[in-house]
């Protein structure tokens, strides 16, 4: 028999994460910027395997581009902040969430919402993790 092995990792556990928001998703916008619908096209500070699709969950930074909206901010390329995705997620206290649609809201590089408002719910992941939209939003999830 082996001998035994210790134990090693962090001290705490890392967040799990689920692939709901992957490149190509469409996302509805949830702040009244002007943006009606956005698509991902790549995701911020996801290390992933080789060749692995890198993916996005809510809380998380996306870069995106606009493709229903305003003609001068149609095909622009900006950030936005996950808050609602339609793929079924486990919270730590062991209740799933999920969400009718997927949903976004846009910000600047430094993490402020261009809105002054988010329409609908936000998961409770997205408003601990980013304050400034904690502050715009009216039903937390």
């Amino acid at each position: 028999m082996g001998a035994k092995r210790a134990k090693t990792g962090a001290a705490f556990p890392r967040r799990r994460r689920v692939s709901g928001i992957i490149n190509g998703t469409r996302l509805v916008v949830a702040d009244n910027s002007g943006a009606k619908e956005v698509v991902v096209v790549g995701s911020m500070d996801i290390k992933t395997r080789l060749r692995r699709i890198p993916f996005a969950t809510v809380g998380d930074m996306v870069v995106v581009t606009v493709k229903k909206g305003p003609p001068d901010m149609r095909g622009q390329i900006m950030r936005a902040i996950i808050v609602r995705q339609k793929k079924p997620f486990r919270r730590p206290d062991g209740t799933w969430v999920a969400f009718e649609d997927n949903a976004c809201v846009l910000v600047t590089p430094e993490g402020m919402p261009k809105g002054k408002e988010v329409r609908g719910p936000v998961a409770r992941e997205a408003a601990e993790r980013w304050s400034q939209i904690a502050g715009l939003v009216s039903i937390v999830v």
